[in-house]
């Protein structure tokens, strides 16, 4: 799954665990990337077992899918929100200091 950051990789997944029936135009929307991009990653989710996929049987769409994490999605999705969560703290803590540091120069102007 390297053609997804790890940002992108949380957000579907998360997606995927929220609302596991949407289509994949609508994931693709939802995402911003493209209904190409969103087919490929959904069958190497598929491929690599971490989300299965099936029909509604009571839909008259009968292409339909509805995508489900699998336990060991639900164990990577674990993983990749703790790495994207270490990722924003280091972004918000180097934001807080040049925040700091920009304040320090405004007074310094003043």
């Amino acid at each position: 799954m390297s053609i997804l950051s790890d940002e992108s990789r949380y957000q579907l997944l998360k997606l995927l665990e929220e609302k596991p029936d949407l289509s994949q135009r609508e994931m693709a929307s939802a995402l911003g990337i493209s209904l190409g991009k969103v087919n490929f990653c959904l069958k190497a989710l598929i491929s690599i077992g971490w989300i299965k996929a099936g029909n509604f049987s009571r839909n008259p769409d009968k292409k339909a899918y509805v995508y489900l994490l699998t336990l060991k999605g639900i164990e990577e999705k674990g993983k990749v929100t703790l790495r994207f969560l270490a990722r924003k703290q280091e972004e918000y803590e180097l934001l807080k200091k040049e925040i700091s540091e920009l304040k320090n120069e405004v007074k310094s102007c003043r």
